[in-house]
């Protein structure tokens, strides 16, 4: 299924929602042909997480105002600054993801993107959480659901390998705030997203290579830029010399 402008994904989206009930998340990718596994998952020859964990402690400790306690937020952290982590990250505004799919086009123009739609708590069924009391539930990191997830316990517990999980976490940060910002997070389990169980909680729209330069400029009309998403000084630097080219 092929997305060309803005105008076309919307209506594309009514369709989908007319008789949906459930939460709907989003994930743009600049080619088609990546799957949906998280930058630490696709190391080879990787080192152990909680070794990277360590080396970002020991040079972010003497940057940050104040240290995180849990590390869950250590995790988010470094997926905010690039370093590998088992995090993906998803978005409940469908816009925001149709950028991520098409605004780097010097990069990946040539390729054909993907917009994916995730239906999160269909997902975590495969992983055994499902609240009954509670039509859609997603967890939280603070939840016990995702105890067994975090770097401690998959240290301790090498051999137990689970299904990855839609959360939610808290936006403390201007940035996760601006994209809406969700995540899934991967256990030992290498599998991408989108093949687990029997793979209905995934959907994916093809942004052909030619339409990309066109949705983006639609969206910048919309107010989506990388200010708009990434509210911070080295973004207006990039914007004016976008300008002047």
């Amino acid at each position: 299924m092929e997305i060309n402008s803005v105008q076309e994904l919307l209506e594309r989206l009514e369709e989908i929602q007319k008789d949906q009930v459930q939460s709907i998340w989003y994930r743009g990718q600049g080619s088609k042909d990546w799957s949906l596994t998280p930058y630490y998952l696709r190391l080879d020859g990787r080192q152990s997480e909680s070794t990277l964990l360590k080396r970002f402690k020991q040079s972010a400790a003497m940057l940050i105002e104040t240290s995180p306690k849990e590390s869950f937020d250590w995790l988010f952290l470094m997926q905010h600054y690039g370093v590998p982590t088992r995090l993906l990250d998803w978005s409940e505004s469908p816009l925001v993801a149709l950028y991520f799919a098409v605004e780097n086009i010097e990069k990946h123009g040539e390729e054909d993107g993907a917009l994916w739609l995730l239906y999160p708590s269909e997902l975590n069924k495969h992983a055994r959480i499902n609240n009954k009391e509670e039509e859609g539930f997603i967890p939280s990191f603070d939840d016990e659901e995702l105890e067994s997830y975090s770097v401690e316990s998959l240290k301790s517990n090498s051999r137990i390998q689970l299904f990855p999980v839609a959360t939610i976490a808290t936006r403390n940060n201007a940035r996760i705030q601006a994209q809406l910002g969700v995540f899934t997070i991967h256990h030992h389990e290498n599998i991408p997203i989108e093949e687990v169980g029997d793979r209905s909680h995934t959907l994916k729209f093809v942004i052909p290579a030619n339409s990309k330069e066109r949705i983006k400029n639609q969206l910048a009309l919309l107010g989506y830029t990388k200010f708009q998403l990434f509210p911070e000084l080295s973004s207006i630097g990039d914007i004016i010399k976008e300008g002047i080219k």
